[in-house]
């Protein structure tokens, strides 16, 4: 079974996941809030030096990531016909950066550290009566999650028909993908029960 999490007890393992959270803002903000094709070639270096040091895990597994990857060539080339190679430069900086850090922090938190902080972050939101807490960082930790965890799971599959000479057909693909998939959700509700979520919903309903 294929996990996205980087379980080596790395540094960024042991920092706060809302300092991560809350890294990956301000950093959205710097990447989209300048045009400049040196800075963000400097912040993009960072970024890849962080993942060289602290978590190639996650440098693997967003090289993995051929979607992703295939958006970010289709909207750079796109960019590049419409406006220049210098503007797509800088969207190619701008989402290879930001994507790759984004990975670097799902690769270095566990489901359970994720609901937890979104749980907490919601609880505003839940004493004004807007929503619940619970189910906020439930649906966003389940998200943020299983989005890099189908695609690993994708990468893994297409690597063993390349290695064994087969070709890609949707049963063969497909059905180890969602197989595997509906596997893991033992371990998405043992992390769920260990909280209480469920028990605690059914008792407000």
């Amino acid at each position: 079974m294929i996990h996205i999490t980087d379980n080596s007890s790395g540094p960024l393992h042991r920092v706060p996941t809302t300092a991560k959270l809350l890294s990956l803002l301000i950093l959205s903000v710097l990447l989209f809030a300048t045009t400049s094709a040196l800075f963000l070639l400097a912040l993009a270096g960072c970024i890849l030096a962080v993942a060289l040091i602290c978590s190639r895990a996650a440098l693997a597994q967003w090289l993995m990531a051929w979607t992703l990857l295939f958006t970010i060539a289709v909207v750079v080339t796109w960019t590049w016909v419409s406006s220049g190679l210098e503007a797509a430069i800088v969207v190619l900086l701008r989402l290879s950066a930001l994507s790759l850090f984004a990975t670097i922090v799902t690769a270095t938190t566990t489901i359970g550290q994720f609901i937890d902080t979104i749980t907490a972050l919601a609880r505003p939101l839940e004493r004004i009566g807007l929503a619940n807490a619970r189910d906020i960082g439930l649906a966003i930790g389940l998200v943020v999650r299983f989005i890099p965890e189908v695609q690993s799971r994708y990468a893994a599959i297409a690597d063993a028909h390349r290695a064994r000479g087969l070709k890609m057909r949707i049963a063969t693909v497909v059905v180890p993908v969602i197989i595997g998939t509906i596997l893991s959700a033992d371990e998405i509700a043992n992390a769920i029960d260990a909280r209480s979520i469920r028990a605690q919903n059914a008792k407000r309903d």
